[in-house]
């Protein structure tokens, strides 16, 4: 790691290059001197030297109070074009942060359908609505408005890599933690003000700072890795919902298990398809059917490709994962499943994951066997391996558990399976948000997820099947778009997926769905997996330590699901009380009643993360349990 990483002087033992009116000045001066255009400045002697910037005497970066650093300068803001910047809009330089290196292959499909003024707006000051500010800048030549900033041909586009560059350092040096805003901190500073939240948004420094991309103890990060910081503060901005207050407190939304919250992208994919997409798909002869086509069959291609399927013909849309169950239950199960044939589930499966099985077995006369768990949670593969035989038909299981929090050994247990010939169907509606998904790779001939889950709207999800199997099973429903001719002697059924897509599907949701993993892959699975481990390692060490608190769920492997129970307090009571403080968590017994009973249980408190959840968040929640305890 580089020295600058690692150090070890506090905030204020280098006051030149801290004093908060010169830091305040770099940050505005980054968006006048770009690259080419000078030095930026290396202390207050070279900042007084160089051009001073246009000055603003009202107003802070919110637009609310005046700032009281130097009275004869205060930090200029970056300007957007005057036709796209809402009135009393004065912007946003938070993405000072996630500026770098622009991924083309990311970008690229946003590029044929901006407009100048798209590409422009702040898009509620977004992350995504910068980087297309930036990918039309790099592609088209444009000269963004920042600053004062004029100089350069404007056909050599804009390069803002020398951001990380500077910034990250000042992060370093200036105590900041990495959940942090850095542009507002700095203005803070500048005026003068308290920390704008208490110690524990922005805990006290470790003597050496411990980022989530490290990895193992030991391990030296490669030179890319440590430039990538996981910055939860933007991606917080990006979610409008997290942003109000419930009873009079900051809102704390732990109930991601049961659906996640979306962000703007998403919002704005939606509201965009019915503002002017809006049509029914496939047969229309007319602009708005192409449009409405065209972005729902290319959300499609944006699930196979995030789940690494091997053809669009494979992914199928349902309503969501227990649609999806169903729909292989009463198609597959109803043709191949016959009277004696075992069914494999195991103890940790969702209800809809039980249930359909239940009803197809007591119809086809065929046998349900469940594996159980230890007292971690985690599955016993020796007892597991057992049930499997030359009767088993089926395997279906969840790849994390949504009570527990345990992430199942999926590929080995479908390696096994295998071996008896047996058909594997595995629920992702738990996992697909947060740890990377293969399909092919882990060999699943069945995969089911809901779009709710992973930041996209309710009422979509996604079947993937292998071709082999979709085409030989029979369809679901009839109707419309199931067929390629109707007679009423005869119906000859189209190819899959439309085979199992009757009637007008739900168009608009799944252009949010491809929205939502565009926005997830932009992130990154691998970051948030990591980020969220860090998360789900310190909320466990939070709660274990409050007396009376039984963590039920204790896997080595577990998603960020920590269900609990409190000694001597109902589970709804804990959750009322936490609601009162602004803390949604989900109790009962969340549709997993085999699992919690194997605990001794009929529900839990189960608070549950998302890549969005903060420390300083699960510090609220342990503050909260333990005022439960003393009251």
């Amino acid at each position: 790691m580089s020295e600058s990483r690692e150090h070890p002087h506090p905030a204020g033992s280098i006051p030149e290059l801290l004093n908060p009116t010169f830091i305040a000045r770099v940050a505005s001066q980054l968006f006048n001197d770009l690259p080419g255009a000078g030095s930026l400045p290396r202390s207050e002697t070279d900042l007084q030297e160089a051009p001073q910037s246009a000055v603003s005497t009202s107003q802070d970066h919110a637009g609310n109070a005046p700032l009281h650093g130097d009275s004869a300068w205060q930090p200029e803001l970056p300007k957007f074009p005057a036709e796209t910047q809402a009135p009393g809009d004065s912007g946003s330089f938070y993405f000072l942060q996630d500026v770098g290196e622009q991924r083309e292959d990311e970008l690229e499909p946003h590029a044929d359908r901006l407009t100048e003024q798209q590409a422009y707006a702040p898009k509620g000051n977004s992350a995504y609505g910068f980087d297309e500010y930036l990918k039309l800048a790099q592609t088209t030549g444009a000269s963004p408005e920042i600053g004062t900033h004029t100089s350069g041909s404007p056909k050599e586009g804009v390069s803002f890599d020398f951001l990380r560059q500077i910034t990250q350092p000042l992060r370093v040096l200036g105590g900041l933690d990495e959940g942090s805003c850095l542009a507002e901190e700095l203005l803070r500073r500048a005026a003068g003000g308290e920390a704008a939240h208490p110690a524990s948004v922005n805990p006290p420094r470790p003597e050496a700072p411990s980022y989530y991309f490290l990895g193992t103890p030991g391990v030296q990060a490669s030179p890319v890795a440590e430039t990538e910081i996981f910055d939860v503060a933007s991606v917080r901005r990006d979610f409008p919902v997290l942003h109000q207050n419930i009873h009079g407190k900051p809102l704390v939304w732990l109930d991601n298990a049961a659906t996640t919250q979306k962000p703007l992208s998403v919002i704005e994919a939606v509201s965009e398809f019915y503002s002017k997409d809006n049509s029914n798909i496939h047969r229309g002869a007319h602009t708005l059917a192409a449009r409405a086509t065209d972005a729902y069959e290319g959300a499609r291609e944006k699930v196979r490709r995030f789940i690494g399927a091997g053809s669009t013909s494979e992914i199928v849309y349902v309503r969501g994962t227990t649609e999806a169950i169903n729909l292989v239950a009463q198609t597959w199960g109803r043709k191949f499943i016959q009277p004696g044939d075992e069914i494999v589930l195991t103890i940790l499966e969702h209800h809809a994951n039980i249930v359909p099985w239940q009803m197809l077995a007591q119809e086809k006369g065929a046998v349900i066997r469940v594996a159980p768990v230890d007292d971690r949670g985690e599955i016993i593969l020796e007892e597991y391996t057992r049930l499997l035989g030359p009767r088993t038909r089926l395997v279906s299981l969840t790849q994390a558990s949504n009570g527990l929090g345990t992430i199942l050994p999926v590929r080995e247990m479908i390696r096994l399976a295998k071996r008896h010939d047996a058909k594997v169907l595995v629920d992702g509606a738990q996992s697909v948000a947060h740890i990377p998904v293969d399909v092919q790779d882990m060999d699943a001939d069945f995969f089911v997820f809901s779009g709710h889950k992973i930041f996209a709207p309710t009422g979509i999800g996604v079947l993937y099947g292998k071709r082999e199997l979709l085409e030989v099973m029979p369809p679901w429903q009839g109707g419309g778009n199931m067929i390629k001719d109707v007679r009423f002697e005869h119906t000859t059924y189209n190819e899959p997926p439309a085979k199992f897509e009757a009637g007008t599907p739900s168009i608009g949701d799944a252009v949010g769905l491809g929205a939502a993993l565009d926005y997830v892959r932009k992130i990154g699975l691998d970051n948030i997996a990591r980020y969220e481990h860090e998360l789900t390692q310190y909320a466990t060490s939070r709660l274990v330590d409050i007396p009376g608190l039984r963590l039920v769920g204790t896997a080595r492997e577990k998603v960020g699901v920590l269900s609990f129970v409190l000694a001597g307090v109902p589970n709804d009571e804990v959750g009322r009380f936490l609601d009162r403080e602004g803390i949604a968590v989900r109790t009962g017994h969340h549709c997993t009643q085999p699992s919690l009973r194997r605990f001794g249980l009929e529900g839990t408190v189960r608070p549950s993360l998302a890549f969005y959840n903060t420390k300083s968040e699960i510090d609220r929640l342990s503050d909260a349990i333990r005022d439960i305890q003393r009251r």
